[in-house]
């Protein structure tokens, strides 16, 4: 993914020089265009860390410039995360060893775009480049797991829903993870800021509808670690390689 997303960015970096020869023809079919001044898209991407999805609504502010407002859920995987199973117990359920925590991220931020190589009139490709920024939501949810318990027979054991506690709970215990929707009710926020920059390709036939390919990073800032991993060194900062594909429209 990384080798993608990189060469996304070396290709459009390249057509940099060539938007500077090219700049006073696209203005001039720029003018024989109507400027659809805003935009709703909605967006699915995958990055470094997990995969996400969101909304972004822009008003143009020029021919070349355009305002952005942006909305995101994404899901944070832990580098260190790794299935395990219990190897003593029939069908027994895979599941993270020493993760406390579930870790998702809510970024709702502002944000400019500006054209580097407009589209000419018969189609092609539009290539934009963006920075945001905003406030970053961390949401901690809790991981509950399927804890065997003795009984007086050896062969028996209670199987019992517990939230996971690393000074209580291991690999021996531990039968496997819990279903999802445990831990709802137990979710902890924790707030920060983001920062977002990147290339847009705009390849949508027509100008009232978005079809568009994102390549970029964001970073997120925490004003303490993240408690994802019991065994693991936390971490407050995190940086992420992404990519996203856009799907929206336009009007006046």
């Amino acid at each position: 993914m990384r080798k993608i997303i990189l060469f996304i960015l070396a290709f459009g970096f390249s057509l940099f020089g060539y938007s500077q020869q090219n700049m006073t023809q696209d203005s001039l079919l720029s003018d024989t265009k109507i400027l659809l001044r805003k935009e709703n898209s909605g967006f699915l991407m995958i990055h470094t860390s997990g995969f996400g999805a969101g909304f972004r609504m822009g008003k143009h502010l020029t021919g070349y410039k355009k305002r952005m407002l942006e909305f995101e859920l994404t899901g944070f995987k832990h580098p260190k995360e790794i299935k395990s199973i219990n190897p003593y117990f029939e069908n027994s359920k895979s599941y993270i060893y020493g993760k406390m925590n579930s870790f998702f991220l809510v970024h709702a931020g502002w944000g400019r775009q500006k054209i580097i190589n407009s589209k000419p009139y018969w189609g092609g490709i539009e290539l934009r480049y963006f920075y945001s920024g905003g406030i970053s939501m961390g949401l901690l949810k809790p991981v509950y797991l399927y804890i065997l318990n003795e009984t007086n027979d050896p062969k028996l054991y209670n199987i019992t829903i517990e939230k996971y506690d690393p000074n209580k709970h291991f690999s021996e215990n531990i039968y496997g993870r819990a279903p999802f929707q445990y831990g709802f009710g137990k979710i902890k926020p924790m707030p920060g800021i983001y920062a977002k920059v990147g290339l847009n390709f705009e390849y949508g036939a027509y100008d009232e509808s978005i079809k568009a390919i994102e390549a970029g990073v964001f970073i997120d800032l925490y004003a303490k670690p993240v408690p994802i991993m019991a065994y693991n060194t936390n971490q407050n900062l995190f940086l992420s390689l992404y990519l996203a594909f856009h799907f929206g429209s336009r009007s006046n």
